[in-house]
């Protein structure tokens, strides 16, 4: 049962998205009826949380078994007797399992209420408290001390600071304010700590706040795969073109044991910053980020450029990760999207900027993987077809692991080609309602399989260069 509506997206968006799911080769390959069916069951999906969080273990200062015992213990603290699995990934082995209970349908709506952007409360529905910033509306004579019942203002119409909001809103379940609404909303800038702490959330996950903060890192399944399917070796020199907030960086760094060179960069320099901290706070010196453009990575005369850093020469790199910038619409939970489709479409032309230089700054013999967070065929897709069509020194490679599904039809590639690449899409699975009870008879392989499908809507394709392109550098 769906406990949420379907992802609200402006008309144009839902119809260009409707478009290519039921293109001539999908409705050919099984009825329009079913094509239809599986567009709507992705929509309804994406509103809704995944079934599992995902806990990317840093091998690099603690061994996997280690650390599942340290989070078992922790589980206990926040959940009492409640018995709450961590189950290791049998092909992601750095990876753990942790099962979300939900949704919980008998928790009693209160008078009391705040009013949540839309942000916060998808970080709300996967285990998150509420942070004072993501507080848009209490009710006026609120206290701390009180308990609250917390609401999404999926549409972003409330007003900040408004005493009551009568728009849509959905139900996020029932908390304890830390603070007053006089608090809350005294025009102080530096509240920025937990101002509603969740006691009866509608989906139930454990809370990560400053959890094991060395020993792990919270990524999305479909996320850690990524740096596996890339396969760094001890010594190699590595570029992670877009790289914040770094899960990527800092996963391909512990699989090369930090021996080599990972260079990071992105363009917003608080997020740089952020990647540093984390890096650091994981105990690793492999990494060296950079904010920069990646557009503008590849250095095309001997005398611009940081020293070791960017622009940088051509074929530079053993592997490379274009993890791209990306319309976003694969997201979990999202309930609604208020981007135009100019927005939602405008990512194709940058994509594929970053996709030439990433070909030139690859070594030949090196390794490309594309990845985005999205649902469009023509992020992903489309972007491999062009790609293969447009440089000849690429060639599509098999992934290892192979999690994800095969690719979506519509965009001319192969059949043989679509089984190489991984389209993880949620909406292959049923919605799970998930209690203690159950989670105590489920089978292992049973939450794994679950775990593969009901996740975020991701992307990945992996390229292997044949031949050197420096000729065709020196050329332009």
């Amino acid at each position: 049962m769906y406990v949420f509506p379907k992802i609200s997206l402006r008309p144009e968006v839902e119809n260009y998205l409707k478009e290519s799911f039921l293109n001539e080769e999908a409705v050919s390959a099984s009825s329009r009826q079913e094509a239809e069916r599986k567009f709507e069951t992705l929509l309804l999906r994406l509103s809704h949380p995944p079934s599992m969080t995902t806990v990317r273990v840093n091998t690099h200062l603690g061994s996997v078994q280690h650390v599942r015992g340290l989070l078992l213990e922790e589980l206990q603290k926040q959940f009492g007797e409640s018995s709450i699995p961590v189950v290791q990934h049998p092909a992601l082995p750095d990876v753990l399992l942790i099962p979300m209970t939900g949704p919980r349908k008998n928790i009693e709506r209160l008078q009391g209420e705040v009013i949540v952007g839309a942000q916060c409360g998808n970080a709300v529905l996967r285990g998150a408290h509420v942070y004072v910033p993501g507080i848009v509306s209490a009710s006026k004579f609120m206290k701390a001390g009180d308990v609250i019942s917390v609401y999404s203002d999926i549409n972003g119409k409330c007003k900040k600071g408004a005493k009551e909001f009568d728009g849509t809103k959905v139900f996020l379940g029932n908390g304890i304010s830390e603070l007053s609404r006089k608090d809350i909303f005294n025009g102080l800038p530096d509240l920025k700590g937990i101002g509603i702490r969740m006691t009866e959330p509608i989906y139930l996950s454990p809370s990560f706040d400053n959890v094991l903060p060395s020993y792990i890192f919270l990524q999305n399944l479909p996320s850690t795969v990524v740096a596996h399917v890339l396969d760094p070796q001890p010594g190699e020199k590595i570029l992670d073109m877009c790289a914040a907030p770094g899960g990527k960086t800092t996963h391909t760094a512990a699989l090369m044991q930090d021996k080599g060179e990972v260079i990071a960069l992105d363009k917003i320099l608080t997020k740089v910053n952020k990647l540093k901290q984390n890096a650091l706070l994981l105990g690793l010196h492999s990494i060296r980020a950079f904010c920069f453009d990646a557009t503008k990575a590849l250095k095309l005369d001997t005398t611009d450029g940081i020293e070791g850093g960017p622009p940088f020469l051509p074929e530079s790199f053993d592997r490379i990760i274009l993890d791209a910038p990306c319309s976003g619409m694969g997201q979990r939970p999202n309930m609604a999207c208020t981007w135009t489709l100019k927005e939602v479409t405008s990512y194709q032309p940058l994509q594929r900027k970053l996709l030439h230089v990433a070909v030139q700054l690859l070594k030949p013999g090196g390794v490309l993987v594309y990845s985005t967070c999205t649902i469009t065929l023509a992020e992903n897709e489309e972007q491999v077809a062009w790609a293969l069509q447009t440089f000849p020194c690429l060639q599509l490679q098999p992934q290892e692991p192979q999690i994800g599904g095969e690719g979506m039809v519509g965009a001319g590639l192969t059949l043989e080609q679509l089984k190489q690449l991984q389209r993880f899409d949620p909406s292959v699975v049923p919605l799970q309602n998930m209690d203690t009870d159950s989670l105590g008879e489920a089978r292992r392989e049973d939450m794994i399989w679950l775990a593969n499908k009901d996740c975020i809507g991701f992307f990945i394709a992996k390229f292997l260069k044949c031949q050197s392109t420096k000729e065709k550098v020196s050329q332009k």
